[in-house]
């Protein structure tokens, strides 16, 4: 039994009046059957294991807001830690560099890890912040620098502090040139940052709210040497160690000219039993007691085992960096 007929109510080629004061919209009944929706084809793509390209756009601008978001996180960290330091009241920045990590092959034995010793990495940048006089170059950390840069990737930066009022030009790049990438701190394992400051002793700072200042070029000395390698695990030799160290710092650098004299008579006795100051390892006592040595006076003027100690040290090539202020 067929049905009667109802005229449509309106025709496709209707055009009605539609006002000038709302937002027009496209005619559904206008599309051709055939087109395929949004909604369809995400359907389609799914059902043949496709990933939808509107899914792919959206991760793929996820990833992008985070990593813009990480390197943010990591420079404002980086500037909190500036921030929290008291001599944080910089004037000029002068350099950056970066040095990354080298395969060329140190003196130095063992291995130290970086989280035992200045605790888990938690995103921002561990900053090493040394205050020091233009007036006494601080050369023993000028060396430890230029070896942690061959350990590790080492942020390094020089800012002068406004109670100094002039600073000569090769203080300014004694850590090296500026380099392109500074600016990502994430980058980089190490921060080493050098501050030319009018300050009676040499002081660093790492961590304000976990660690107090530590003062003088030997102690400063002695914690940057333990990020590269382990004080000796024998009692005495590490003892040795400091006390050539002290020598060096307290009676080569500051003593008088008897002092100086006893410490190179002591250093030529000790070199004519073994190669180095700690036996047959160079150490820190050695990096010590060469800068103080040729800070105290020409190498001509010191006994034969000194100098012969001397060019041994030069030939490892960790010098280089206190070489200008020698000369």
């Amino acid at each position: 039994m067929s049905m009667y007929q109802v005229k449509p109510v309106c025709g496709s080629l209707l055009k009605p009046d539609l006002p000038t004061c709302m937002y027009t919209l496209p005619n559904i009944h206008g599309q051709q059957g055939n087109s395929c929706t949004s909604d369809l084809c995400s359907e389609h793509a799914l059902q043949n294991g496709e990933v939808d390209p509107a899914v792919k756009a959206l991760e793929a601008r996820q990833d992008e807001i985070l990593r813009k978001l990480y390197e943010l996180k990591a420079a404002v960290d980086g500037l909190a830690k500036t921030v929290t330091t008291p001599d944080a009241d910089l004037d000029l920045t002068v350099s950056s560099s970066l040095s990354s990590q080298s395969p060329s092959s140190t003196t130095f034995t063992g291995v130290t890890n970086l989280d035992t010793l200045l605790g888990k990495d938690l995103g921002a940048l561990r900053d090493i912040v040394i205050n020091a006089n233009p007036a006494q170059p601080p050369l023993t950390l000028l060396v430890l620098h230029s070896v942690l840069c061959q350990r590790y990737r080492v942020l390094s930066t020089v800012h002068v502090h406004s109670s100094v009022s002039n600073v000569p030009p090769q203080l300014l790049s004694c850590l090296g040139p500026r380099h392109a990438d500074s600016y990502a701190r994430q980058m980089f394992q190490l921060g080493f940052t050098l501050i030319w400051k009018d300050v009676p002793k040499l002081q660093m700072k790492f961590s304000v709210q976990n660690m107090c200042p530590i003062e003088g070029e030997a102690n400063v000395a002695r914690f940057l040497f333990k990020l590269m390698s382990p004080y000796p695990s024998d009692a005495a030799l590490a003892t040795l160690v400091d006390s050539w160290v002290d020598m060096a710092f307290f009676q080569l650098a500051e003593g008088s000219a008897k002092e100086r004299a006893a410490v190179l008579r002591a250093l030529n006795s000790a070199l004519g039993r073994s190669p180095w100051l700690a036996g047959q390892e160079f150490s820190l006592a050695d990096m010590a007691c060469y800068c103080c040595v040729l800070q105290s006076g020409p190498a001509s003027s010191t006994p034969s085992n000194v100098q012969r100690w001397l060019k041994s040290c030069e030939n490892l090539g960790h010098f280089s960096p206190a070489k200008p202020f020698l000369q």
